[in-house]
């Protein structure tokens, strides 16, 4: 290491040195002990903020309750305001798995079962059609051999999602953009409201058969929708009163008001061809104001310490707003083989990972945890696991958006640094 990089470490480290459980700003039920070995984590994290590829992150690593919190960088490219606990992220796709959560909440009143067909609250989804392939006419359809319910929802099988070609490459495509459904990159300000989306989306038809294969991203953003209307309240409001006033997730929201805008970060975007970074939205951009449709595929804003809380919930130690029943099939891998090997979107993934409810779990060799890690990514920079068998949470926030499925360099560093600290 050559003396600027290691005199700019030495900054970062009085700038925003490791923080433990001891500080003012932990909560309760944490411990005071530190027997997790996190030392190497901070130099080599913050060692991709000296060299410029970060702005920042924040990072929380716990154990059955003893939690240790590392923050590097600014909350801008070239700003004076340091990462801090505090901070507050677009987590983007770690939505999904509050939305299954709100979903469960559901089913634990009673209001929803699992195999329920959604049609009796979305009727713009009764009586589906089918394209007789990816590429055909959207008129070129087959009747659905089935309808669609809220297991297919929760597990992504419900026959709609991403499709991982070029932008415009099926006409499915096109429609679907047209149709601003905001199944891209997120983007609260260009997606119509709840009513219509639900009408666009109801005018198109499904991609696959509801049970057939997995599918990215879609079943969460319906979620939000049925949620709203099972409970009769918006969803936001749902997720505030169920799920984030109970935990104490202060800080997560479809928006950041105005008070709250000092500890928010700018979203980076990088072009994958030459490494360039750019700024995607500024503080007082698409997330200063609520979105007209509450993505509960991407939509989120929240902090560490707000998705630890959630994650102490998954982990039975905080909360009890879900039934451990609920909680096991969040958690569970819920995807047949057959289902599996028909979803050819990511290849590779389910070789070592099945899908669970809102999230992926961990089957096979992974860098981001040991079999039966439950979590999930965001897509602008953001990542969360928890496993309940070792009782370990994990999260990892910056405001660098990825620009592949494959993790970035700095997420597998942390993930090993993680696996090494924790044996």
């Amino acid at each position: 290491m050559n003396d600027d990089r290691r005199t700019f470490l030495k900054s970062l480290g009085t700038m925003s040195a490791l923080v433990t459980v001891g500080c003012a700003h932990s909560r309760g039920g944490e411990t005071r002990s530190n027997s997790m070995q996190l030392d190497a984590m901070h130099p080599r994290l913050a060692d991709y903020v000296a060299r410029g590829e970060l702005p920042g992150y924040v990072a929380l690593v716990a154990r059955a309750g003893e939690v240790q919190v590392d923050a590097a960088g600014t909350t801008a490219r070239g700003g004076t305001v340091a990462m801090r606990r505090e901070t507050i992220f677009r987590v983007a796709s770690m939505t999904k798995p509050i939305t299954a959560a709100a979903t469960m909440i559901l089913v634990d009143d009673g209001k929803l079962r699992l195999d329920d067909a959604v049609e009796r609250w979305l009727p713009e989804l009764a009586n589906r059609r089918v394209l007789a392939s990816l590429d055909a006419a959207l008129d070129d359809t087959v009747p659905a051999a089935r309808p669609i319910t809220v297991r297919d929802l929760l597990t992504f099988t419900f026959g709609f999602g991403i499709v991982f070609a070029p932008p415009g490459t099926y006409p499915i495509q096109r429609a679907t953009d047209e149709a601003k459904l905001g199944q891209g990159m997120p983007a609260p300000a260009s997606v119509v409201p709840p009513a219509e989306w639900m009408k666009r989306f109801g005018a198109l038809p499904l991609i696959h058969q509801p049970g057939a294969r997995w599918m990215y991203n879609t079943g969460s953003d319906v979620l939000g929708v049925l949620i709203s209307r099972v409970a009769g309240q918006p969803f936001d409001t749902f997720l505030t009163e169920r799920l984030f006033g109970p935990l104490g997730m202060v800080d997560t929201a479809f928006y950041v008001p105005p008070a709250k805008r000092d500890r928010f970060t700018v979203s980076y975007v990088v072009d994958p061809a030459t490494g360039a970074m750019s700024a995607y939205d500024p503080v007082d951009g698409q997330w200063a104001t609520p979105p007209a449709f509450p993505s509960g595929a991407a939509g989120l804003v929240s902090t560490v310490d707000d998705f630890y809380a959630f994650g102490e919930m998954l982990l039975g130690r905080r909360g009890h707003v879900l039934s451990a029943s609920s909680i096991a099939a969040m958690m569970r891998d819920q995807l047949t083989p057959a289902q599996k090997a028909a979803s050819n979107d990511m290849p590779g993934f389910f070789e070592a990972h099945g899908w669970g409810f809102g999230g992926s779990v961990v089957t096979g060799a992974d860098d981001a945890g040991l079999p039966g890690t439950y979590g999930w990514d965001g897509g602008l920079g953001t990542s969360f696991r928890v496993d309940p068998k070792r009782q370990v949470v994990t999260i990892f926030l910056t405001q660098r958006a990825w620009t592949s499925p494959v993790p970035p360099p700095v997420f597998r560093d942390f993930w090993a640094v993680t696996r090494a600290a924790l044996g």
